[in-house]
């Protein structure tokens, strides 16, 4: 994960899945954004690396849905506090196919009392599905926020069970 650089988006890459349209912008460093409820009409626009970076995505996302892909490898950039930092880079150790809490999460991170705050980096997260925070949920289980909705991440959740 690249961190401390400006993410301008150079490329992008907008592509129907199962759980509906997802536009991906990158720059020359890696992804910078996974969007929800992208306009409906597949396309890319873009040049050099940044292109390679939104078309490597797109691939692997397509792999991720067919569940053949449990990880990603595309480069990707995120901007954000040292604290939002640390919260992606925890999101990004949770396996495929399971959960933890904001709760857990916060613990982890060394901030017993920060399930909240747990929750508000999450809820920036500019890369969903990549950096996986439909992978975490609030206390007993429950589904709570996220930026494609809760029966997006309800379909995610399900479909890592199905190829664990």
């Amino acid at each position: 994960m690249e961190q401390g650089k400006l993410g301008n988006m150079s490329a992008w890459t907008r592509f129907r899945t199962p759980v509906g349209w997802l536009e991906v912008r990158a720059s020359e460093e890696g992804v910078v954004a996974v969007e929800f409820g992208a306009r409906e009409e597949e396309g890319e626009g873009g040049s050099g690396q940044a292109l390679a970076w939104v078309r490597q995505a797109k691939e692997e996302l397509e792999a991720y849905f067919s569940g053949g892909q449990r990880g990603f490898s595309v480069p990707l950039v995120l901007n954000g506090t040292p604290f939002q930092q640390a919260v992606w880079r925890k999101l990004l150790e949770i396996p495929y196919g399971q959960t933890a809490t904001y709760g857990a999460l916060a613990r982890e991170l060394g901030r017993a009392g920060a399930a909240r705050a747990v929750g508000a980096a999450c809820a920036v997260n500019p890369i969903p599905i990549l950096v996986p925070c439909h992978r975490v949920l609030g206390s007993g289980g429950s589904l709570t926020g996220f930026a494609g909705g809760l029966s997006v991440k309800a379909r995610l959740l399900a479909l890592e069970r199905q190829h664990r």
